[in-house]
């Protein structure tokens, strides 16, 4: 059986490593790497062209158990580190892995410019709402009040939402899934890797030891979530009488349908070019509405930046070509040194 490509198919199989995976027994990161693994083959690339590149952490272990390429970065900076490779290395498929500590914290900095840039590269955080490496201290997710080995009073941060950072840096492809919805978590990585720029997930992650329990009111109670379908209405619940609705301000809200109407609900739209819309759905949160969206909240095409900067190299090497080195190097604002 022969690829896309023309090299034999692989298999979840190929893409597992000799090494043995060592996160705490019950950690949601299992589940996140064998659909990882799985997923792989339906790139359609050899492994040498698939490329994964972490931060530090819990998450940060996983180019040791993915029989690809892999570099493990240091803390916060993987974004920066996967954005040189990305530019310089267009044939590959870049990918990074990191937490929310990692990335919104130290590296939120160098997360928001990755985005804003669209760098052709596939950005997976895993938020546990805890750092979990360095034993249980509250992240830049963690809840007003949570009580942690950091914060033994309660937290005093308000805690940062990733997708609206994510949306508010001008991320082209942003969205979310669940550590144990397998299905779920295949189509938006699916569609992650379909995307040319750069692709923003949040997997919403268990840390079964320093914050068990995180997001059960999603993970176990699935009529808390809402599922998002361009072009199709916004509906959830055991029996669908959930649904979610856009007010005169811009805002969104969750209604019950017999209520409001089947009308009034709002039809999701991945492909607006605006924002506005994806923002005001990464708003909606347990805390505010008991329900929780999932899917893709954005998805929409601009200039890559790995592209610009290949043009802007061709269009210098075109006007230095059979030109005077020395008149070049003076050209401009100099100054003489004695």
């Amino acid at each position: 059986m022969s690829g896309g490509n023309g090299t034999s198919a692989l298999t979840a199989k190929d893409f597992k490593s000799d090494q043995e995976v060592r996160w705490c027994p019950g950690c949601g990161d299992y589940a996140i790497l064998n659909v990882i693994q799985g997923f792989m083959p339906e790139l359609g690339l050899e492994r040498e062209r698939i490329v994964f590149v972490s931060g530090i952490g819990c998450a940060a272990r996983f180019p040791y158990y993915l029989q690809t390429y892999g570099m493990h970065s240091i803390h916060g900076r993987a974004p920066a580190i996967a954005t040189g490779l990305a530019v310089t290395r267009p044939d590959l498929s870049v990918w990074v892995v990191t937490g929310d500590g990692d990335a919104l914290s130290i590296g939120g900095n160098h997360l928001i410019h990755a985005l804003r840039r669209n760098v052709n590269l596939k950005i997976l955080l895993f938020n546990n709402r805890i750092y979990g490496l360095t034993k249980g201290q509250y992240s830049p997710t963690s809840q007003l009040g949570m009580v942690t080995k950091s914060t033994p009073m309660g937290s005093l941060d308000y805690p940062f939402n990733p997708l609206s950072i994510a949306i508010g840096a001008e991320a082209t492809f942003v969205a979310r899934a669940i550590d144990t919805d397998k299905k779920g978590l295949t189509e938006v990585l699916e569609a992650a890797a379909r995307h040319r720029g750069s692709a923003f997930v949040e997997i919403l992650q268990n840390c079964n030891i320093y914050n068990d329990g995180a997001f059960d009111y999603v993970r176990e109670e699935k009529q808390n979530r809402i599922h998002l379908r361009t072009g199709e209405r916004i509906r959830f619940g055991a029996e669908e009488e959930k649904g979610v609705v856009q007010y005169a301000d811009g805002s969104l809200r969750v209604v019950d349908v017999e209520e409001a109407g089947e009308n009034s609900l709002l039809v999701h739209d991945a492909t607006q070019v605006q924002a506005s819309l994806a923002f005001a759905l990464s708003r909606i949160t347990f805390e505010t509405d008991s329900a929780v969206p999932l899917g893709v909240f954005r998805s929409i095409e601009r200039p890559v930046y790995d592209d610009l900067m290949g043009q802007q190299l061709d269009a210098a090497r075109e006007q230095s070509r059979g030109g005077d080195l020395a008149a070049l190097f003076h050209s401009g604002d100099t100054w003489k040194v004695s």
